[in-house]
């Protein structure tokens, strides 16, 4: 191959050495030394600290080293060929231009790659034999003599031995003194390699030659001493000292081809084409034709010059040809480099095919320029190809060409293949050096394995290569941008120590890393470091230092820095702009962004367009809204995204007025643009929070005409819409946006897949999701999915959830472990137990693993399933496999257990939890306080409340209406009323459940006045009561005949066109039928049907229940008959009223006559035939007219009656077993009427024995409760509510019976008090607390009413113990039948009291005369004669009076009486009120 390559070769990445300053020149007499010899000074480079980050000075020594390229001798770069060692520096071909190289800049924060030539260009022309780049021409040393052969060896030795005299000279020492002593004879030619020689270390030692042989006139000027020296000074970068020795040199020296190549040369160098242009038209304008080396350095002149426009090689290449000269393989090569070291592959591709079209061969630089460029280009597929074709061709390829190679693989970090090129290169002899380290290094640095890369750069440095700029920058590099800095400062030293000069790259990379670190101070030190070195800033280091300084909000020294970069003629990208513009934006200088805009109007020349865009991302939207306004002043199209974000600036700062303004300047200046000027108002609406405005013009827009809006307005509607929660509005959005044909974004599909799911069209939003997926989009959110499957769980479609799971199985291999969960619980709302335990073991066996939703899911199934026992064994289950259940497992378990009533389970799990350590919530206690409130356990509740306050916690409103209900509940109104007050005390705002609670307790209380009242305030707060709520206080009112207050509340529920149910309109006709208003009553049914109610058999029963209390049965039957004619299919129960009616009236011919009729319009006697005639014969006074009663149900086909009355057959207990089994399912309560009406039948003919067990086979099918009384659990007490009057008396002997028999043990123990609770309902106008009162009370019995309740009897356990031990009256509580029939009833009803028909007469007196007196006192009384119980009470009034005179005779009886009242009210305090006021204190 015909060339040399001096330095670097083309595709290595390096950086070009350092140019190395000479010592200066010796000061002497000499005029020619003086004259002559430029002085170059040192430069004091400041660098910066490796570990500390400080700077520090350090001045370059004269032996600092210098890059050389080793490979560029030949026996080096061909080792295969084992070439001598000993030749001098081989010469080019006539024609050589300079050597090429490439550098790339590897700081990806530049982006781009800038690309650097290291040459050098010479024109050696002699009589001295050439040698061909390592082969000596043989055909040339056989023509030689052995004289010429002598010669030849000779000059060698004689340039080689001055040339080292005169580099050995010291500062201070003078070149002429080792001419001027001519120890060596020396030819012109001879001094011509002298001062090329020279000139390769030294160029002022060669200048220094030049001028002394010149001044000497040792020999004739020739054009190849002045070619040679100029070559010399172009390689120096001294191009004025060129132009001044070509401006002198002698016009015979000058005029000539290679002097004027050589001068060329020079301005070729630094890329000055126009210069060579002129001395081009020099040449030929003084005679001189170019040859081709002359069109060789005009082309690389120019390709140096700027970048490559396209077909620029084809052209270059065409204007030599018109010259009349064929470009050889050197113009070609320089070309392909050009487009190398630009990567220009389509231009490399364009200039080798005419290479190729013109039969030139390409050579070795050829191919290793055009890999090169595919490297460059990332096609490393080409340049393999090239690899093998050039050895196809018979080239051997150097380490140029490997390393090529090897930079196109490392590009596209192919680890693999750049391996196997080192080894290839290995075997081939090639190791690795500066620039195979240096493309490997940058290789790894841009993976981010910065380990490899150190060790890369130890290997290095331990085989002896010297790591160059490159190289350290390279390496600082990627430790910065791995956030390495302490590895990169310490690079830095290393450098230094080295040697090696740090370059304008190495301090930008080294400020870059800083920068993405965060560290300022040390990006500024090194910044300023930079300064002090002499090397001035790029564009990229202002940028980087701008950006960072901007970053931490330092404007003042940004605008500074700004200034100056913009004085250096650098302009700031517009990033940069935005970034600035937002930091003084927020900072409020207002002076600078108009100095910045004016700047970029100016200096930069931007449109206004383009700054209006630029001040939109800088946040300056103000100036961004003038700017726009002139633009489109200024003919520019208006842009969307400007518009959009200047809109949505004012939108979110509430400026719509401004917004508006613009908005109508636009429709004024910009035709064309209405359609979206009306789709950025829409969008700044939406994002200024006004979706009703939004939509309405969106609305108005549709409607007007086709309006096809954009993917952002739709994008904004939709989001807000789902926001906001109108998912009909976005639905319909949607469905326009489709039509129109605007595809949605995955996340708009993601958007309305939750919509739809909310709106509960699971469907939908699962046909979106497969619409999405046919299109290429894919939902990395797995909550997308769970949404529908939770839609498909809620409206119970599992089959659809199952098939969205299964067919995400089929498209990835794990399921997201919410999915599984979302099923689980998509099958638990379905009960689906056993399909959800499937999926668990599922994902049991495969993963992922369950959590504690699983197993909540789990469980859920079991609850909704109604499997509530089977919690435990699943709980069991998953222990055993190692879970822990946790707490809000055991929370979902008690709320089931809560939910179902079950008192006990839930109060083994709450036990159960706080034994494992799991302390109780708020929440915790509202659920178990609710619930023990809903089950009437005082005791409990108050406990818990004490221990809620106890753990911290204080009650909330939510907890005291649960206590408020279970007073109201129970009775208890006076702890009720201290409820209320507590709450007040504790600054809680009474809720809808407070007021409706307190008003249903003053209706139940009999003072709904007062209830009323508190319904007034209620509506003054704003709250309005409920329909219950108003149904209590006009039923309280009807008990109490207080007619106008309740028919005022029905009447102003009627004004509020309030939609009143059939029970509304039953409950005014029960109070009318109760006042006697019957007329009302008839009217009431009137105003029903003109409400829209229609009356059904029920309420003709109340009408005619009515008639038939009033005493006017006829009445009753005419409604049936009216019934009857109308054709309604009547059912038993109008016939039972009528019947019902008569038998009241006494009239029971009548009524059994109505019965036949019945039975003649074939309608079948049924339980409330019976339980009438029952009730009636119980009620009867005479035995034979209850038989007769009895026996007209037995003549209809019911017997069951009248054998209980007349037969002992151990058969009845088994036929009325089966009929209270029948009864038991029907509607009406029909077996506890019936039963009822039973037991007081028995009770009222003595035949209590049957009464009794007839009492527990109602127990038995929980007619009656469980827990009538409750001795066998210890509690003592009874509650007797709903029995009717003999039912309760056989309850309460049965319970005395218990009760005797717990007193001979002992029980109940002191101070315990015993309660009966009575109620104060009446049952069928019996008294149940009357009733139970009078029993006792003829007893002599210890019960006394309780003070704070009604409807309670409370007696304490040692009176009670010793009544049942001592009393007569207990001797004997055996229930037994009478051995016949009494001729009369025994029991009467009394004003509302069934009580024993014997003791009516004493009651009478005793209660008349007396009034409440205690039970003994009664029992004494009422067995006495009547003429002596005259008399005690004579006595006993007059002693009464008496003692009244006494005490109104003493003093201070007032005030006792006072105190007294006191101390009795500071006892009534319930357990709660005594602890909060316990607190308070």
């Amino acid at each position: 191959m015909a060339m040399t390559m001096a330095s670097t070769a083309t595709g290595v990445l390096a950086f070009s050495s350092v140019p190395k300053n000479s010592d200066p020149p010796p000061s002497s007499s000499s005029k020619v030394c003086r004259s002559s010899i430029v002085a170059v000074s040192c430069v004091s480079h400041c660098v910066c600290s490796a570990t500390s980050g400080s700077t520090s000075t350090v001045t370059e020594q004269a032996n600092s080293q210098k890059f050389s390229y080793s490979r560029a001798s030949p026996s080096v770069r061909w080792p295969n060929l084992k070439l001598n060692e000993n030749y001098p520096p081989s010469q080019r071909p006539t024609h050589v231009v300079e050597d090429v190289g490439l550098f790339e800049n590897t700081h990806d924060s530049v982006g781009k790659e800038e690309i650097r030539e290291i040459g050098e260009a010479g024109l050696e022309l002699g009589d001295e034999p050439l040698e061909i780049l390592g082969k000596t021409s043989k055909n040339r040393v056989k023509k030689m003599t052995k004289l010429a052969l002598k010669r030849a060896k000779d000059w060698r030795e004689r340039v080689q031995f001055l040339t080292n005299r005169i580099l050995g000279l010291k500062s201070e020492e003078f070149v002429a003194d080792v001419l001027d002593d001519r120890k060596v004879q020396m030819t012109p030619t001879d001094f011509c390699f002298v001062v090329k020689w020279v000139g390769q270390s030294s160029w002022q030692r060669s200048l220094e030659v030049y001028e002394w042989l010149n001044l000497r006139h040792w020999y004739s000027p020739n054009a190849r001493m002045l070619a040679t020296i100029l070559s010399v000074l172009g390689k120096a970068n001294q191009e004025a000292l060129a132009v001044e020795i070509f401006a002198r040199a002698e016009p015979a020296a000058g005029n000539t081809v290679q002097v004027y190549n050589a001068m060329m040369g020079v301005y070729a160098r630094t890329g000055r084409f126009g210069k060579v242009q002129e001395l081009l038209d020099l040449m030929r304008s003084r005679g001189c034709e170019p040859d081709l080396v002359s069109f060789n350095t005009l082309i690389n002149a120019r390709l140096k010059s700027g970048a490559l426009v396209p077909n620029l090689g084809i052209e270059l290449l065409n204007e030599v040809r018109r010259s009349g000269i064929q470009p050889d393989i050197i113009t070609y090569n320089t070309l392909i480099s050009a487009c190398s070291r630009e990567s220009n592959l389509e231009e490399a591709v364009k200039v080798y095919d005419d290479m190729v079209a013109h039969r030139c061969q390409p050579d070795l630089w050829t191919y290793n320029a055009m890999i090169s460029v595919y490297g460059r280009c990332g096609i490393s597929r080409e340049a393999g190809r090239l690899f093998k074709e050039l050895e196809s061709k018979g080239f051997l390829p150097d380490a140029v060409t490997y390393n090529s190679l090897l930079y196109a693989f490392a590009r596209e970090g192919n680890v693999e293949k750049v391996r196997d090129i080192c080894e290839d290169m290995a075997k081939m002899g090639f190791g690795k050096d500066e620039m195979t380290y240096n493309t490997i290094i940058h290789m790894y640095g841009k993976q981010g394995q910065h380990d490899r890369v150190l060790q890369l750069y130890n290997d290095m440095k331990m085989s002896d290569r010297s790591p160059d700029a490159v190289t350290y920058t390279v390496l600082i590099d990627s430790l910065g941008k791995a956030n390495m800095m302490k590895e990169a400062a310490e690079v830095m030293s290393e450098m230094l120590n080295a040697g090696v000069k740090p370059t304008l790259r190495t301090f930008s990379a080294l400020i870059c890393g800083y920068a993405k670190a965060g560290k300022r101070v040390e990006a500024e030190k090194t910044f300023n470091c930079m300064l002090r070195a002499g090397i001035k800033p790029d564009h990229l280091a202002y940028s980087v230092m701008l950006d960072i300084l901007l970053r931490f909000s330092d404007s003042e020294k940004a605008m500074k820095l700004y200034q100056e970069m913009v004085l250096n003629s650098f302009k700031p990208d517009h990033a940069l702009y935005e970034v600035m513009l937002r930091v003084i934006k927020k900072e409020n200088r207002e002076e600078d962004i108009h100095r910045v805009v004016k700047d970029m109007e100016e200096l930069c020349s931007m449109n206004a367009q383009v700054i209006c865009s630029i001040l939109v991302k800088g946040e300056c939207f103000d100036h961004a809204a003038n700017m726009l306004r002139l633009a489109i002043s200024q003919g520019y199209e208006l842009d969307r995204e400007n518009l959009l974000s200047i809109l949505g600036s004012y939108g979110s700062s509430g400026r719509l007025s401004e917004a508006r303004e613009l908005l109508d300047f636009l429709r004024e200046h910009s035709s064309g643009s209405h359609q979206l000027i009306k789709e950025s108002l829409i969008i700044m609406l939406c994002k200024a929070d006004q979706l009703d405005d939004a939509i309405r013009e969106y609305s108005e827009a549709r409607d007007f005409g086709f309006f096809c809006g954009s993917f952002t307005m739709y994008e904004s509607l939709l989001q807000r819409c789902e926001e906001n929660e109108l998912f009909a509005e976005a639905s319909q959005i949607f469905s326009d946006m489709r039509f129109y044909g605007v595809e949605p974004s995955n996340n708009l599909y993601q958007g309305m897949v939750r919509t739809y799911s909310k709106m509960g069209f699971p469907e939908t939003a699962h046909y979106l999701i497969e619409q999405a997926e046919e299109k290429g989009l894919l939902f990395d959110d797995a909550s997308i999915y769970t949404s529908v499957i939770e839609a498909y769980g809620r409206l119970k479609l599992w089959q659809k959830a199952e098939s969205l799971v299964g067919s995400l199985r089929q498209k990835s291999k794990m399921v997201d472990r919410k999915v599984w969960n979302a099923l689980i619980h998509a099958y638990a709302a379905s009960g689906c137990y056993e399909r959800a335990r499937a999926i668990f073991n599922t994902i049991m066996r495969d993963g992922p693993s369950p959590t504690v939703d699983s197993i909540n899911g789990l469980m859920q199934a079991l609850i909704v399933d109604g499997r509530l026992d089977e919690l435990y064994v699943v709980i069991q289950e998953l222990q055993d496999m190692g879970f822990k259940i946790s707490k809000s497992s055991i929370m979902l378990m008690l709320d089931a257990f809560a939910r179902a009533g079950n008192i006990f389970e839930v109060k083994k799990i709450y036990n159960g939890m706080k034994a494992a350590g799991y302390f109780p919530t708020m929440h915790l206690y509202r659920i178990m306080i609710g619930l023990l409130a809903k089950g009437k356990r005082v005791r409990d509740v108050e406990a818990m409340v004490s221990e809620m306050e106890a753990a911290g916690f204080k009650p909330d409103l939510s907890i005291w209406n649960s206590m408020l209900k279970l007073y109201t509940g129970i009775g208890d109104f006076k702890k009720t009323a201290q409820v209320y007050q507590l709450i007040q005390g504790a600054g809680l705002k009474p809720d809808e459940d407070t007021y409706n609670t307190l008003i249903l307790m003053y209706c139940r209380d009999r003072r709904p006045e007062e209830g009323l009242s508190l319904m007034h305030e209620m509506r003054r707060v704003g709250l309005e009561p409920k329909l219950d709520t108003y149904k209590s206080l006009i039923s309280a009112f009807g008990k109490l005949l207080l007619l106008e207050q309740a028919e005022e509340l029905f009447e102003g529920l009627l004004s509020k066109k309030c939609k009143l149910d059939r029970s509304f309109y039953h409950l005014m006709m029960k109070m009318y039928r109760n006042s006697g208003n019957h007329s009302k009553a008839e009217k009431l049914l009137g105003a029903m049907k003109e409400a829209g109610v229609e009356p059904t058999i029920a309420t003709m029963h109340l009408l005619m229940v009515s008639y038939g209390g009033s005493g006017q049965p006829e009445e009753a039957e005419k409604v049936l008959d009216n019934l009857k004619v109308e054709g309604l299919s009547l059912s038993t129960l109008p016939y039972s009223s009528v019947i019902d009616a008569y038998l009241k009236n006494g009239d029971y011919n009548i009524a059994i006559q109505k019965l036949m009729e019945m039975k003649k319009d074939g309608l079948e006697p049924d339980h409330r035939i019976w339980t009438c005639f029952v009730r009636a014969a119980s009620l009867s006074q005479h035995t034979s007219e209850a038989i007769v009663l009895l026996k007209a149900l037995q003549h209809t086909g019911f017997c069951l009656p009248i054998r209980l009355l007349t037969e002992k057959s151990d058969s009845l207990v088994s036929e009325v077993d089966n009929c209270l089994e029948k009864l038991g399912p029907l509607e009406d309560n029909a077996a506890f009427n019936f039963v009822n009406a039973l037991e007081d039948l028995l009770w009222a003919f003595e035949l209590r024995a049957t009464a009794s067990w007839v009492f527990q086979l109602a127990v038995k099918w929980s007619i009656y409760r469980h827990d009538v009384f409750r001795v066998a659990e210890k509690d003592w007490g009874a509650d007797f509510r709903k029995m009717s009057a003999g039912a309760a008396l056989v309850g309460l002997t049965l319970w005395l019976d218990h009760m005797q028999d717990a007193s001979l043990q002992g029980y109940p123990l002191s101070p315990k008090s015993v309660v009966l609770i009575t109620g104060t309902a009446e049952y069928n106008m019996v008294s149940l607390n009357i009733t139970i009162k009078a029993f006792l009370w003829e007893m002599g019995s210890p019960f006394l009413p309780c003070k704070t309740r009604t409807g309670l009897l409370v007696a304490k356990a040692h009176s009670l113990r010793m009544w049942l031990k001592d009393s007569s009256f207990c001797l004997d509580l055996e229930l037994k039948d009478s051995p016949s029939l009494p001729e009369s009833n025994s029991m009467q009803l009394m004003e509302g009291c069934f009580i024993r028909r014997g003791l009516v007469p004493a009651f009478k007196d005793i209660t008349e005369r007396l009034g409440d007196v205690r039970p003994k006192k009664f029992a004494r009384l009422a067995l006495l004669p009547d003429e002596k119980r005259d008399k005690v009470i004579r006595a006993d009034i007059e002693g009464g009076e008496e003692k009244l005179e006494k005490m109104k005779k003493k003093v201070g009886v007032k005030r006792r009486k006072l105190v007294r009242r006191k101390l009795i009210r500071g006892v009534v305090l319930p357990r709660p009120v005594e602890l909060y006021q316990k607190k308070k204190s």
